[in-house]
């Protein structure tokens, strides 16, 4: 039978395992650890009687995102270093492609923002995570219809079955919508059609 103190040290393994795939570093756990007056402040976060609202938003985009559970694969991913995030400084991108009724295969439009500074699921990771942070008019375009923000520095694989011998893989692109009661991370098919309700999330200088 298990004791208190197994108990303890699988859930101490499970915590390290977790804030490192968030992006914790040793340095993090050391000062957590011997820390009173920090550990004092998460434990009334840690039983929903606070929020966390952080000073500065920096955002590591260069490591692993963790929005996607199971079978999913990174195929590619744009790496942007320590993001001091600052959403005056993001437009909602169309391409030429994507306005006046036209639309564009998804393919073909992640081949056209190769020049542009797309944002990586690390954001949308961060923005899931603080949406407090996102402008209001993110939300719908100008005629009230709602967004699909899509973070093109982060292309995710899925393979599906085929046949019984063989497997198909496909790519996808994650994304960031409005809906009744809060915001939601979904994802797009690359083999889909992007119109003018899927803007891209790009950096500006």
């Amino acid at each position: 039978m298990a004791t208190p103190s197994d108990i303890s040290v699988g859930l101490a393994h499970e915590f390290i395992i977790t804030a490192t795939k968030v992006g914790w570093k040793p340095k993090d756990f050391a000062d957590l650890a011997h820390n009173d007056r920090k550990l004092s402040q998460i434990l009334p976060f840690i039983h929903d009687f606070a929020e966390i609202t952080p000073t500065q938003n920096v955002i590591d985009c260069d490591i692993k995102p963790f929005g996607l559970l199971g079978e999913w694969e990174i195929k590619e991913h744009k790496k942007g270093g320590q993001l001091i995030l600052d959403l005056s400084k993001v437009k909602l991108h169309f391409s030429p492609n994507q306005v006046d009724g036209k639309v564009i295969e998804g393919n073909k439009l992640y081949g056209e923002l190769m020049s542009e500074s797309v944002l990586n699921a690390n954001v949308l990771d961060y923005l899931i995570a603080f949406p407090k942070l996102i402008p209001e008019d993110w939300k719908r375009d100008v005629n009230g219809k709602r967004h699909f923000i899509l973070f093109w520095g982060t292309i995710y694989s899925r393979s599906f079955l085929k046949s019984i011998h063989s497997k198909s893989s496909h790519l996808f692109v994650r994304s960031l919508s409005w809906e009744v009661d809060g915001w939601y991370g979904g994802v797009f098919h690359l083999d889909g059609e992007f119109g003018s309700l899927n803007p891209a999330a790009v950096l500006v200088s």
